[in-house]
């Protein structure tokens, strides 16, 4: 397989991408990794995975587990994730929205980004009923397998569509997910039609989810907000009767504003 165009580019450093696939390893295996676990993962060699970690460690990018033999993402990282968050005005400015939404519905809501094939929560407001893992930012979901991705994708063009389709590999987090690509077209041009996509039990078993596309000052959708309720509390066409107008009103509200992006 060839490397992608970018890493390829003389302007790309091999050696900092090694030491940022480092602290990527741990996206799949939470928890402490030994570097022997660390160099099959990243498919590195172990002395120079010993040289990077040591680095991480001194700039307090990784942390030593408590056998202080295993590594584990260092608290620096918080530190990241702060400057991102306070740097999107989007975020800003959509935070009291979705706290109001939350309060207004009951249900959880959450802001996801758009990141082509991917869309990532940013903010997420949860109820009580909640899992500990959808309460936390930076969760990625496959943009054409989420209600949200597919609220992206009905404000693009079929070319672009097809295009996201085509380069998509990921696997479905449920056996309810819809799959094939012709079914998820037509559920995007029913988005078009109805202003917001609905998903069943595509993320988890049992939820439903709802979402509506933001876009920025020149129409491109960048993020969508998603309500996600229940399906032991209520059908599908009764949450999208009394949350869909709801939804619609938050993102309009939030679209074509200047400086989104």
């Amino acid at each position: 397989m060839s490397e992608r165009p970018e890493r390829t580019n003389t302007l790309f450093v091999q050696s900092l991408a090694k030491g940022l696939g480092l602290l990527e390893a741990f996206a799949d295996r939470p928890g402490p990794l030994t570097l022997n676990e660390l160099a099959s993962i990243c498919d590195m060699d172990r002395s120079a995975v010993q040289r990077m970690a040591h680095t991480l460690v001194a700039l307090g990018y990784l942390e030593r587990g408590a056998n202080g033999k295993a590594f584990l993402p260092g608290k620096k990282i918080l530190e990241r994730t702060f400057d991102y968050l306070r740097s999107v005005p989007l975020l800003e400015r959509a935070t009291p929205l979705i706290v109001d939404l939350q309060k207004e519905s009951g249900e959880r809501v959450e802001l996801s980004l758009f990141d082509d094939l991917t869309i990532i929560f940013a903010l997420r407001r949860q109820t009580k009923r909640q899992t500990y893992t959808t309460t936390l930012i930076g969760r990625r979901l496959a943009t054409i397998h989420t209600a949200s991705g597919r609220a992206v994708m009905s404000h693009m063009s079929d070319e672009q569509v097809d295009d996201i389709l085509a380069r998509s590999t990921s696997q479905p987090l449920t056996r309810k997910a819809v799959t094939d690509h012709d079914q998820i077209r037509a559920l995007v041009r029913q988005c078009r039609t109805d202003g917001y996509a609905v998903a069943a039990e595509e993320s988890m078993l049992g939820e439903i989810n709802l979402a509506s596309a933001i876009l920025d000052h020149e129409g491109r959708p960048i993020a969508a907000i998603d309500i996600s309720g229940s399906l032991a509390d209520w059908s599908i066409d009764d949450f999208a009767r009394r949350f869909a107008p709801l939804l619609m009103s938050g993102t309009k509200a939030l679209s074509g504003k200047p400086g989104l992006s």
